[in-house]
């Protein structure tokens, strides 16, 4: 054989493809721990959700106005999916990692994340379940346990609130992620409605609750956290992931945000001087593990 297959792809192919994901789950990674060290500023997390909301909306916001708001194909609900479920996930997040470190945020929020969205998505779209869906949920669930009981004595006020708020945030990007695939969105498309709605719902709000806390902040640390967040991560992100999706197709394309969690602990050693225990470590790859196997990633079986 001169030429190696994927799927039905050649291998340069499926090399391109895998580069397009590497490179979106490297953003989706690196924004929470960018995230978390902007919260070791004056930064808090409602300012860096302004900052993420205020730069996407405008930079999205003539996209937006020339496609639309798609409400003949979402409907009122799944347009409530799309801006509350596009922002939410940012807040809770960011919240989230004023308890818990940036590794746990890696592996409960984007790595639970496909779980999230296959659970809804059987419910909402009647998506089947196969065998193999069924071995991962159970490396999934058995890394979030091992995580969720690393906390230890600080059961209650410590690590546990966070740990809640990055699964909430997993939950209400499974809304957004089965209300995008139910009307048949782009990526873009629906990044760019939740990105205005949040312009419009959130901002006011905040300026109004918050008044000037921006203005607290140095110039650079406003600056990393707008590109970070508004502009790579809210933006760039998304059509790397576009691309991926496009040369690999959706279920091997989506399986790329299973190296999230590994990337997320890897990059906050040494950004943030974290370091994941062994327990985090068998949590975070059996995670991994399991998402992707759930996302339909390409396994040794497959290769021709």
């Amino acid at each position: 054989m001169t030429d190696l297959t994927v799927g039905g792809r050649t291998a340069a192919q499926y090399l391109r493809g895998a580069l397009y994901g590497l490179a979106a789950v490297s953003i989706w990674s690196g924004w929470i721990v960018v995230a978390r060290l902007g919260l070791r500023s004056s930064l808090t997390p409602w300012d860096i959700a302004a900052l993420r909301f205020g730069v996407a909306g405008v930079f999205l916001l003539p996209y937006v106005m020339r496609k639309g708001l798609a409400l003949d194909r979402l409907g009122w609900i799944g347009l409530a999916a799309i801006v509350i479920g596009g922002g939410a996930p940012v807040l809770l997040a960011n919240a989230g990692l004023l308890f818990a470190p940036a590794a746990h945020a890696g592996a409960l929020f984007p790595g639970v994340m496909p779980l999230a969205v296959a659970l809804l998505a059987a419910a909402v779209l009647h998506e089947p379940f196969t065998d193999s869906k069924k071995i991962g949920f159970v490396l999934i669930l058995f890394g979030v346990f091992v995580i969720a009981g690393g906390a230890g004595g600080a059961v209650g006020p410590g690590q546990t609130i966070g740990h809640a708020l990055f699964l909430g945030s997993a939950v209400a990007w499974a809304c957004y992620t089965v209300a995008m695939r139910h009307a048949r969105l782009g990526g873009l498309h629906a990044a760019g409605i939740a990105a205005v709605g949040a312009l419009f719902l959130y901002i006011p709000v905040y300026f109004f609750v918050e008044g000037g806390g921006l203005a607290k902040a140095s110039g650079s640390d406003l600056a990393l956290q707008a590109i970070v967040q508004g502009l790579l991560t809210a933006i760039v992100s998304l059509v790397f992931y576009g691309r991926a999706v496009s040369i690999l197709g959706a279920s091997s394309g989506a399986a790329f945000a299973a190296l999230s969690p590994a990337m997320t602990a890897v990059m906050a050693i040494p950004i943030l001087g974290e370091w994941p225990t062994a327990m985090d470590w068998i949590a975070i790859s059996g995670i991994s593990v399991g998402v992707y196997v759930v996302s339909g990633g390409p396994l040794p079986g497959r290769w021709n």
